[in-house]
């Protein structure tokens, strides 16, 4: 191999083992001894639902790749699919190790607050039989177990549902396997051990204890309790018949994913080599994808525990709370005060409640003509949905788009769409070969027999509690040429079809890659006549290989790149005569960062955009994506004071380095979170607007 190409192997990371570096960030925040110890605790549980999803969509993806074709390579590091799946697995085995050896860590400082997890090892006689008395009433009765053998076939296992399994013997010797279900949805998770304790046995421990008096018969040789994470990735696109309802299609999806086949399975016991292989038989599924874990299979219960140690405020992080805006007055109406300049919230640092003013005021509004949205993940009870039903009653014209496909919130997208059908909106369900991911409202008055526009778009979904929680922008303006481009978009929608060209909105799937590589030119140029040139990217993750390309075109043309990519980076930063002039940090704190930012020179000449994209090909070019322009002077120092503020951040940033490992930030200056710092100065503004 020549140097050239060994060059261009450095430069790249793989996607998979960068994303289980990123998981591995989440794992260090539950190490980290300076968040509290719910926190602390709440980064494990996260760590587990992140992995979970990991092996659902990515591990499940990679055996699909396998099965088509074994010499199909990853277009960075040139692995097949089984390399990586091997990559993949070994590294997990490790993390789980440390999650594991973590887990116990935490909850024995736990039970210096009187809290604890126990099983039957560290129990009394009393206690024991309250529990035996407890099962035989409240659990045995909605029990459903099965013996597998020549007339009763290995049940069905549900996806990331608890089983305890139980190896059984006759006085024959001959064996089999007994299956009982833990989440009969009836018995509560955490069992309290005791009135009023604080200690609690998880239930599918109670369970599998007395598996013996469930299975009388047999003699209980080996138990454990399992847990199957099956393959959640279906190409809605390629299996859809434009004869059939697109709604009712997707919600057979729902139900297909639900039996695909199994992609990892979990054992809380050792079992015998030749039980695990006929499970793995039954599951179809090989050997290498067994996990044997210490910790709990599901550490979602550990949010019940923090329910019951909530009055001690040194366990949680400090309370925060999204503060008033001070770009918004009471008592005007919004759409006014956008008409007089371009407002940009800040979330969660700001509430999100003028954006929802401005949806309740369009609705009632005898000039609002209509108003037109992308939906793509809302809350359980979403008030932006509530709006959008008020404004249709009140006979606006309402066009909605509702992602269908938005993975894993589909059942809450097609109940939504069914309610704002009713309510007279119309409702598009989506695009044929595109997901539409893109945060954009647009609202149309009628002015003398003029149209204003009235436009937002944001770097996240409209959803009142992630806006709690994710770092996000919402960009609100008045200006035309925006409202003629977001029109562009919601006509080419309801048409079926993608823009093809676009004013100042970057649209993808076809022009926002294309413009951002034009930008990305304009700034190698700067450089090459030795002027200035600096690019600077918010995003959550960077895995497009054209765009990952041309900023190491970039960076050797001497162009200063910073990157903060909270999640994915197939991008190694550092390298001598390739990546030298490129920063990538990594931040991984109390709120989850979901903004894009796109910066494109310095000063009063630089091109800022917010976005709903990353920098990932389903981004760039499989998706519906709006990037917005910056213009208003106010709001561009503010997101280059945001931009600054996170690459200065020495407290919850880690760095990438050229070995592609990531480093905590340390050094000699003032201390900077960045997440703590905005929310400071949102308390600050908002104080002297009282």
């Amino acid at each position: 191999m020549g140097k050239n190409a060994l060059l261009e192997k450095m430069v790249y990371m793989n996607r998979e083992l960068s994303w289980l570096k990123f998981n591995e960030r989440v794992l260090e925040e539950a190490e980290n001894e300076k968040n509290p110890l719910c926190e602390r605790l709440s980064f494990v549980s996260i760590y587990q639902s992140n992995l979970d999803e990991f092996f659902m969509v990515r591990v499940g993806s990679l055996i699909d790749q396998k099965l088509l074709d074994k010499n199909i390579r990853e277009n960075k590091t040139d692995l097949t699919a089984e390399e990586q799946l091997n990559a993949v697995l070994e590294r997990v085995r490790v993390l789980n190790e440390r999650k594991d050896i973590l887990y116990s860590k935490l909850m024995g400082r736990l039970e210096e607050h009187n809290v604890r997890i126990v099983d039957f090892r560290n129990i009394d006689k009393k206690e024991n039989q309250h529990l035996e008395d407890y099962f035989n009433s409240e659990i045995v009765p909605f029990l459903s177990p099965v013996i597998v053998g020549d007339r009763q076939p290995f049940p069905f296992l549900k996806n990331k549902e608890i089983y305890a399994a139980a190896v059984l013997e006759k006085k024959n010797g001959k064996k089999k396997i007994g299956i009982i279900p833990c989440g009969t949805g009836v018995v509560p998770r955490l069992i309290e051990v005791g009135k009023n304790s604080g200690t609690y046995i998880l239930s599918e421990e109670l369970i599998l204890h007395f598996a013996p008096s469930v299975f009388k018969e047999y003699t209980v040789k080996s138990k454990s309790l399992i847990r199957v994470t099956r393959n959640a990735d279906i190409d809605a696109d390629a299996l859809y018949d434009e004869d059939l309802d697109y709604r009712e299609f997707m919600a057979d999806i729902i139900k297909r994913r639900k039996r695909l086949s199994p992609v990892r399975m979990e054992l809380s016991r050792e079992l015998d080599g030749e039980i695990v292989d006929k499970l793995c038989g039954y599951l179809d599924i090989e050997r290498k994808y067994v996990f044997r874990n210490m910790s709990p299979l599901d550490l979602s219960f550990v949010f019940g525990l923090q329910d019951y140690l909530r009055q001690k405020s040194e366990l949680f992080y400090p309370k925060r709370v999204p503060q008033k805006s001070a770009q918004f007055e009471d008592g005007t109406p919004v759409l006014e005060q956008i008409k007089q300049g371009d407002k940009l919230l800040c979330y969660p640092y700001d509430s999100i409640k003028p954006f929802l003013r401005m949806l309740h005021e369009a609705a009632a509004d005898k000039d609002v003509v209509s108003i037109k949205m992308t939906l793509y993940r809302v809350a359980k009870n979403s008030e932006v949905v509530n709006a959008l039903i008020e404004a249709a009653e009140n006979g606006k014209d309402v066009l909605v788009l509702v992602e269908l496909k938005a993975r894993f919130d589909e059942e809450n997208n097609i109940e939504w769409s069914r309610r704002l059908e009713e309510a007279g909106c119309s409702v598009i369900y989506g695009l044929n070969g595109y997901k539409v991911h893109s945060k954009l409202c647009l609202i149309t008055k009628n002015k003398n027999g003029d149209a204003e526009y009235y436009t937002q778009i944001g770097t996240g979904n409209y959803n009142e509690k992630t806006a709690r929680l994710y770092t996000d922008l919402c960009l609100m303006t008045a200006d035309s040429v925006i409202g003629k481009d977001a029109n562009a978009v919601f006509t080419a929608l309801a048409s079926d079809t993608t823009v093809k060209n676009s004013e100042v909105l970057l649209v993808a799937p076809n022009c926002l890659q294309n413009r951002i590589i034009e930008m990305i030119d304009e700034q190698i140029t700067l450089a090459k006549n030795g002027e200035d040139a600096y690019i600077g990217v918010k995003i959550n993750s960077l895995t497009d290989k054209k765009i990952i390309d041309e900023l190491i075109r970039a960076s050797k043309a001497g162009v200063k790149i910073e990157l903060a990519v909270r999640g994915i980076c197939c991008l190694i930063p550092g390298i001598a005569g390739e990546t030298e002039n490129i920063r990538v940090v990594s931040i991984v704190g109390r709120f989850l960062e979901h903004s894009r930012i796109y910066i494109f020179g310095k000063g009063d000449s630089a091109k800022i955009y917010i976005a709903s994209a990353d920098f990932m090909t389903r981004n760039t070019i499989r998706r519906v994506e709006v990037a917005a322009p910056i213009y208003d002077k106010q709001i561009r120092e503010q997101i280059f004071f945001m931009f600054d503020t996170i690459m200065s951040d020495n407290v919850q940033a880690r760095e990438l380095k050229s070995d592609g490992n990531y480093v905590r930030v340390e050094n000699d200056n003032e201390k900077v979170n960045c997440q703590e710092l905005f929310f400071d100065k949102a308390y600050e503004r908002a104080m002297s607007e009282k």
